[in-house]
């Protein structure tokens, strides 16, 4: 008995199923070894956190410059070195500087590489009792009081007269109701944390 020719409409079906097999096997090849893919200088990386406050994850979720010389800084916890490494390694270092500074106990980070080509925004971060905190874009001539602004400006319980920079492993203190103060360049990189007001309100 001689089998009837499949009509085109199934043949066009089979086909596609073993495209679509074909794909999806492929992808399931490639998405390791893209996760794997070492990060490198003067690229960006997004970082987020879970397992601590939403107000506290704020502080760190965001787009974060890979340095030329391989660094990426971090809320309270300054640079790690992020270049040459995948991005499930530098999420570990990130967690293990956290659980070793005993700021967060069990924190999960995650880290999206970006392996475009297009320039790197800079950015800083402005943490704190802000009304927007999280990385902040840069630009040149931007100073202390801009940046505490991009960031919604202090909330009502933000201490303005005792802002803190962190800069290169060490940490400035200015008051904001001083012009002098509020016109201090910051730079990409830099990190800005508003203190929250004492029993007296200042």
């Amino acid at each position: 008995m001689i089998c009837p020719e499949p009509k085109p409409a199934l043949k066009h079906k089979r086909m596609m199923k073993t495209l679509l097999l074909s794909m999806l096997v492929l992808l399931t090849a490639i998405v390791p070894i893209l996760q794997a893919s070492p990060i490198q200088s003067g690229r960006a990386i997004q970082i987020t956190i879970q397992g601590v406050p939403p107000t506290e994850a704020a502080r760190i979720n965001g787009t974060y410059p890979v340095s030329d010389a391989g660094y990426v800084r971090l809320w309270s916890i300054g640079n790690i070195k992020a270049a040459g490494v995948d991005s499930a390694t530098l999420g570990q270092r990130i967690e293990a500087a956290y659980r070793a500074a005993e700021i967060y106990t069990s924190p999960t980070i995650q880290v999206l590489s970006d392996s475009s080509d297009r320039l790197v925004e800079q950015m800083l971060t402005v943490g704190g009792k802000v009304r927007a905190p999280g990385a902040k874009p840069w630009n040149s001539g931007m100073t202390l009081f801009d940046a505490v602004m991009a960031a919604g400006g202090p909330t009502e319980f933000g201490a303005m007269n005792r802002v803190k920079l962190y800069r290169n492993s060490r940490v400035y203190t200015y008051d904001l109701t001083k012009g002098e103060h509020k016109l201090l360049k910051v730079y990409a990189n830099d990190t800005i944390d508003v203190p929250q007001k004492n029993w007296a309100g200042r």
